[in-house]
């Protein structure tokens, strides 16, 4: 008898799921309360769910069903203190038991767009981040141009996996310049690609984040996923594809209109830049500078403008770019 309950135990446990909530965007304090109130609040409302909560990380354990409205609950929660600045108990009390998750009290809310390794939620966590989502689902090609830190890759990553899986698109291709930004590539040891990868690393590290290593590998090796410097694709016909240029404001004038020209049928682009990080020769104009200009205009194709607001990092980030923007406007 004693072997069968633990037998039992075994097999509730595979069961049970875990999610990651990062409050990046907000302060925990808002959201757990003086001296812990919302928390415990929180945990009452979710006696079957094991709450964890460690600085800006709130870890969450349980039953698919109790976590799915687990984080919903939370994205609404969070959502007020993003609006309103602070959240206050008869609110905590209002939308732990009455709120309704789709409305959010005048709140709407992007669902998640992937679930990655270890039970994370790849979502939209800002408003320009949201308005980015909502952008590719309306038009075939979006550029998103912000400042460090502000998730344009992460978010198009997430885009693109979320196309895959659905099935909207047979394969992702991720691409970037390799423009030396004080290096020189040849000096660096290795083949090819092994002095290409530390360019695409940032793009490898969200895959990982969104993808099982032993699937990701696959889909590499199959041709699905496909990543390469942006001169690799000069020629090609990109159909049936989700694209993502990265680090767009590198790319001359010259680079930018043969990608954007590579365009097929069913395919999707999301170009993405920093334009206060331009590392080209001075006397090579960007390409996402003159894009900006030429296509603002054009139909199917939306521009999404981050900024400092949205820095999802550390917050020493928002500050260091609020110092760097100034005089560089100036």
């Amino acid at each position: 008898m004693p072997e069968r309950r633990g037998v039992s135990d075994r097999n509730n446990l595979r069961h049970l799921k875990e999610i990651i909530i990062h409050l990046d965007t907000i302060s925990p304090v808002d959201l757990y309360g003086v001296n812990d109130t919302h928390l415990h609040a929180i945990r009452k409302q979710f006696p079957a769910v094991s709450i964890v909560a460690r600085g800006t990380v709130l870890k969450a354990r349980g039953i698919e069903a109790d976590l799915e409205l687990f984080s919903q609950k939370m994205d609404v929660l969070i959502a007020q203190i993003e609006k309103k600045g602070k959240l206050p108990d008869h609110m905590v009390e209002e939308i732990l038991q009455h709120a309704d998750p789709e409305n959010g009290n005048g709140v709407s809310f992007d669902d998640v767009l992937v679930y990655g390794q270890n039970g994370l939620m790849v979502k939209a966590r800002t408003l320009n981040q949201r308005r980015m989502v909502a952008a590719c689902d309306e038009n075939d090609m979006i550029f998103a141009i912000g400042p460090a830190g502000t998730g344009k890759t992460y978010t198009a990553v997430a885009l693109a996996v979320r196309a895959l899986k659905k099935k909207e698109v047979r394969r992702i291709i991720l691409t970037r310049p390799a423009v030396e930004a004080g290096e020189n590539l040849g000096f660096l040891p290795g083949d090819l690609k092994e002095k290409i990868d530390p360019y695409l690393q940032p793009l490898y590290d969200a895959l990982h984040d969104m993808i099982p290593a032993s699937k990701l590998q696959a889909y590499m090796e199959n041709g699905i996923i496909q990543i390469a410097p942006l001169a690799f694709m000069r020629g090609r016909t990109l159909d049936n594809a989700f694209v993502i240029l990265d680090e767009a404001q590198n790319a001359t004038e010259n680079q930018l209109k043969m990608f954007l020209t590579r365009m097929g049928p069913n395919a999707r682009f999301v170009i993405t830049g920093d334009v206060t990080q331009i590392d080209l020769p001075r006397h090579q104009p960007s390409g996402l500078l003159q894009a900006r200009k030429l296509l603002a205009n054009v139909e199917g194709i939306s521009f999404i403008t981050l900024d400092q607001v949205d820095i999802i990092r550390h917050q020493l980030v928002k500050r260091i770019v609020e110092a760097y923007g100034e005089p560089e406007q100036k």
